[in-house]
Parts: structure tokens; sequence; C-alpha cells
């Protein structure tokens, strides 16, 4: 796995993201993994290589506007579920995958879930990891405040927002080493805070919740949902109502792979692994 990531320009867009090749040759279908808000590709760090060692090739990209992707101004990219779903087809496409396999986690990781509910075609199995997937779900707080005109602004030009929800979603400590990679981009440039603004602002999770819960009633691939239990904010009863199959993910918070990863490889892997019948 390449420690500092890699560069794709997709149009206007540069995407940053980190990735496994597999380590033996493979016919393996590509793994797309999708994080959620306020998070990076990089919390995927400790499960590219277990896909890797299983014959995979796995993305984890930054979204546009977090990480290390591009940041383009409001103007240009308006930060809407509908384009972030155009630019992720763009990606895909450009990476040349005639089919991918769809792993999301959290606010803005459902967009991978929209992704595969309209092109079942093109996504041969697909794993949720404690996304907004029932109409219930609300942004917690803690994320909501940030989208607050005024305060907001203020609030997510704060590195040290990372830290608080990282933690605050899971009540583990994260690495210092770890929080650096995460800080780094708002120590870089005040678009990083500019974007995550937009992007809160722009959830529109009535409407998302709302096609995701419609559409994973009909979804006839592979599925898997592992949730983590810990999670303060998507209550793992309300998943369990829905979706009595989830797979339950003991002392582990809303970002399993930040987490516990252990815990992600031992249900991912062989999910991705079985024969599609």
């Amino acid at each position: 796995m390449s420690e500092t990531g890699k560069r794709i320009e997709v149009g206007a867009l540069n995407w940053f993201y980190r990735d496994a090749e597999p380590t033996s040759s493979s016919d393996r279908t590509p793994v797309i993994l999708l994080h959620g808000l306020v998070s990076q590709g990089y919390s995927w760090r400790n499960v590219l290589p277990a896909l890797g060692a299983e014959g995979f090739r796995a993305i984890a990209p930054d979204w546009i506007g977090c990480g290390y992707s591009s940041m383009p101004d409001r103007r240009d990219f308006d930060y809407q579920p509908e384009t972030y779903l155009s630019v992720l087809e763009d990606l895909i496409a450009a990476f040349e995958f005639e089919q991918v396999s769809i792993v999301a986690q959290g606010f803005l990781g459902s967009v991978g879930i929209q992704y595969a509910l309209r092109h079942p075609d093109q996504v041969e199995r697909l794993a949720i990891f404690n996304c907004p997937i029932f109409q219930a779900a609300k942004l917690p707080w803690k994320l909501k405040q940030m989208s607050i005109p005024l305060v907001g602004d203020m609030m997510t030009q704060d590195p040290l927002l990372v830290d608080r929800t990282l933690e605050g979603g899971g009540g583990y400590r994260i690495e210092d080493a770890d929080l650096d990679v995460y800080r780094r981009p708002w120590l870089k440039t005040s678009d990083v805070g500019r974007a995550l603004f937009a992007i809160l602002q722009n959830l529109q999770l009535k409407q998302v919740t709302a096609e995701i819960e419609t559409g994973l009633k009909d979804w006839k691939k592979p599925l898997l949902i592992g949730w983590g239990a810990r999670d303060p904010w998507l209550a793992i009863e309300t998943a369990k109502s829905l979706y009595p199959t989830l797979v339950e993910l003991d002392e582990v918070g809303h970002y399993p792979q930040e987490d516990w990863h252990e815990k992600v490889n031992e249900i991912l892997v062989p999910f991705l692994r079985q024969k599609v019948v």
C-alpha cells in the first residue's frame, strides 16, 4: 500500500487516494472504500493491506472537498449528493473498472450506496458500515452545529474538530501520528473548512435516506451491513429493526475502520471473497 497516496485527474478535479494492489495475480473485482465525515480515505489504512493480501485491487479516495483531494469553490461545485454521485461515476469510469464492490461508511459515504442502487449492474456487492440508511437518521449535533452560518464558519476552521469528532464517534483515543494526517489539510488551507461547511449544509439527509431505505429493500446483490454498536449518532437498535441480518460489532463506534479495523476485516474479507451465486 502506498503510504503517501496517489492522485488522478478526472475532468477539472484532482482526486487523492490510497490503494492496495493485489499481492499476486488475481481476477477479483476491485473494491472502492468510501469514508464519512470528518474523515479521509486514510481511515481505511488498516483495511487496504488485508484486501491486497487477498488479491483485491482496493482504492480509498478522499472525497472532493475532503482530505487531500480538490476543494473547489462553491460556485464551481455545489457539494450536493447528486453532484457527488456524478463525480463518483466519473472517478470509477476513469479507473476503467467495469464492475466494482462498494464499501461505504458514515455520512457522505452514503453516496456510495446511492451509486450502487442506481448502478446495480456495475456493482458486484455492497458493504455498509454505520451509514445513514434509515429515514430516522439525523445529523448529530456535533456535526450539525458546524453547518450553522457564522458559528459553523468558525468551527470548521479549527483543526482540533477532527480530534473531537473522530474520537467522539467511538470513544477511543487516536494516535497522534494518525491525527496529524487528519489535521494536516486544516493547517495548510482554509478551503477544507469551507468545503466541510458546504458539505454539511447540503447533505439532504431526508431525501437521501428515503432513497436508500427504499432501495435496499429491493437490492438483489450480496449485501453486508456491519454496525459499530457504540455508535452514539446512528442507533444500532434502529438499524437492526430494519435490517435484522446486520452484523453487530461490539465495542466499536461510528467509525469502525478507525476504532477496530480487525473486526471490520473479519467480516469484510470473507464477504468479498465468497462466490456470487
